[in-house]
């Protein structure tokens, strides 16, 4: 049987277009730039129409399935606040979350075929151990480019990571636009100062 104790699981969720991709690229590419088998499984559902998107990364010295068992995830990335309440399941006890504040309204709500759930923030910090919840799209903007949640929110997930410093910026480098390097870099060490 093989042994899952050295294995990390992140699982990043969020909505069409937030880079929820793109972060998990990043993520794994640092892994394996770091020394460690890394898989990765993503769900793209309608997420050009503001439909759910799903990323699960695991890494370690050997890792045999990409995907996340419910109550296994060591970390909980969300770019959505709702998004992170629906995959609380999947969070191990004593797991961390680490989310943004946004809220987006997906149709079905908007429709009247659901509700936006009520008191998530409160609900979160009674289920999980001290979550870090910032609004990440305010800081990002505070940054230079609204866009740059993903890569600060990855800069805060890095503190609970065991991966090369380093590897991180070399990764950021490669995976952004020429243009955007700079922003992502001073997104990802803010991220990682806070």
């Amino acid at each position: 049987m093989l042994n899952d104790t050295d294995i990390k699981n992140i699982l990043i969720v969020g909505t069409g277009g937030q880079g929820v991709v793109l972060a998990s690229e990043i993520l794994s590419y640092v892994a394996v730039a770091s020394g460690f088998d890394a898989k990765k499984s993503e769900i793209h559902g309608m997420s050009q129409r503001g439909g759910v998107v799903s990323s699960h990364v695991r890494y370690g010295s050997k890792v045999a399935s990409p995907t996340i068992m419910e109550g296994n995830a060591d970390i909980l990335l969300s770019f959505e606040l709702a998004e992170a309440l629906r995959w609380l399941p999947y969070l191990r006890p004593n797991g961390k979350v680490v989310t943004s504040s946004q809220r987006i309204v997906h149709p079905i709500v908007s429709m009247g075929v659901a509700s936006y759930p009520e008191n998530t923030e409160s609900i979160l910090r009674e289920k999980t151990v001290e979550p870090i919840i910032v609004n990440a799209p305010a800081m990002a903007a505070e940054l230079g480019n609204p866009r740059l949640v993903n890569t600060l929110l990855l800069g805060m997930v890095s503190k609970y990571l065991d991966l090369a410093p380093d590897k991180w910026k070399e990764v950021i480098k490669m995976a952004v636009p020429p243009k955007f390097k700079e922003l992502n870099l001073t997104a990802f060490a803010h991220g990682a100062q806070l």
